[in-house]
């Protein structure tokens, strides 16, 4: 069995320099901690957990909580934590949320009783998700995907409004002119700031703002799908911009069912990639977030915190990619 001092061999330093960085001790210099997990990478160290948390009096877990764990937007997001949580030396535990608040207050709570060694977390509500009692015990928190509100934390984020308005102006540009948008709930900061984004992009084009043409969803398919059914009728708008990936699924099924032809009748541009979204008829045109780079991001931005308690919180943001395929085929070729 590989020990601590197998490890202090191979990375030329003390044994006490191993467990300092083990322990992610902000008094190692850079060049000896990157030594020292190269060599337990290598060697395939395992450090004993039970002993460790005694000496810590704190889990070698991280708790990563989701507002939706059957989203695969999360899914690849909490693949990317783990693989940077397995390089420091840390399990992580996944808490899904369901975008309630006290569901999410509970897994904050649970986290704060085990002495988890820090939480990244995508917050159910900027107004209700209460982060404070991990703050109180000095517990490392990582806000992914959305900011937390009333703290400074360390944040990893797309920027939304560019992505949105980017998307928006691409139906503009193929011609549509009513287009619609299903966006998320109102406590939800993405839905807000991908709604801003649309709004954004009408304006600079010169296009009407109809609020008559927007609906609130509640991020999954069922209201992605009911949000579409109360846009059709005599107002039927040309085109959609969907602010999530299962709502785009719904709305993408209202409209077959509906009979009404993607993108002859209605152009479509879903936020977040969707792995088939090539292979259905007509493909889907997609803004793709890096999602497993977020979450990579994220573990790399909490063991940087737990190394270096006191620099300053740092904000990263990702770029998106838009995807354009069929579903937003100019308009005049898709009257065609």
């Amino acid at each position: 069995m590989v020990t601590i001092q197998d490890v202090a061999r191979q990375a030329r330093v003390s044994a006490a320099t191993v467990s300092r960085v083990l322990n992610s001790s902000s008094n190692v210099q850079p060049d000896l901690a990157r030594r020292v997990r190269a060599a337990v990478a290598a060697l395939g160290y395992q450090p004993n957990g039970v002993a460790r948390n005694l000496r810590r009096r704190e889990s070698s877990l991280w708790a990563v909580i989701v507002s939706d764990v059957g989203n695969p937007f999360f899914t690849s997001m909490v693949r990317g934590v783990e693989d940077a949580a397995q390089g420091s030396g840390y399990s992580v535990v996944l808490c899904n949320s369901d975008e309630n608040p006290g569901k999410e207050a509970g897994y904050i709570a649970a986290a704060v009783a085990e002495r988890m060694a820090g939480v990244i977390i995508s917050p159910a509500s900027t107004r209700d998700t209460d982060v404070s009692p991990l703050f109180d015990l000095a517990i490392p928190v990582v806000a992914a995907d959305r900011r937390l509100r009333g703290h400074t934390a360390d944040t990893v984020l797309v920027d939304n409004e560019q992505a949105a308005e980017e998307a928006t102006e691409h139906l503009i540009d193929m011609g549509y002119r009513r287009i619609a948008c299903i966006t998320g709930p109102h406590q939800a900061m993405t839905a807000r700031e991908r709604l801003a984004g649309y709004r954004r992009a009408l304006r600079h084009r010169g296009q009407q703002w109809r609020p008559s043409l927007v609906r609130h969803a509640d991020f999954r398919e069922r209201g992605g799908y009911e949000a579409m059914a109360s846009l059709l009728g005599d107002a039927t708008p040309d085109a959609v911009f969907v602010a999530n990936n299962l709502m785009t699924v719904g709305a993408l099924e209202c409209l077959i069912q509906h009979g009404i032809e993607v993108p002859r009748q209605v152009g479509l541009v879903g936020f977040d990639e969707i792995p088939w979204a090539e292979l259905v008829r007509p493909s889907l045109t997609t803004v793709a977030q890096p999602t497993y780079e977020m979450g990579k991001t994220a573990g790399q931005l909490l063991t940087a915190r737990r190394a270096s308690p006191g620099k300053p919180a740092e904000t990263v943001v990702l770029r998106t990619t838009l995807n354009v395929r069929a579903s937003s085929t100019p308009r005049a070729t898709a009257l065609q």
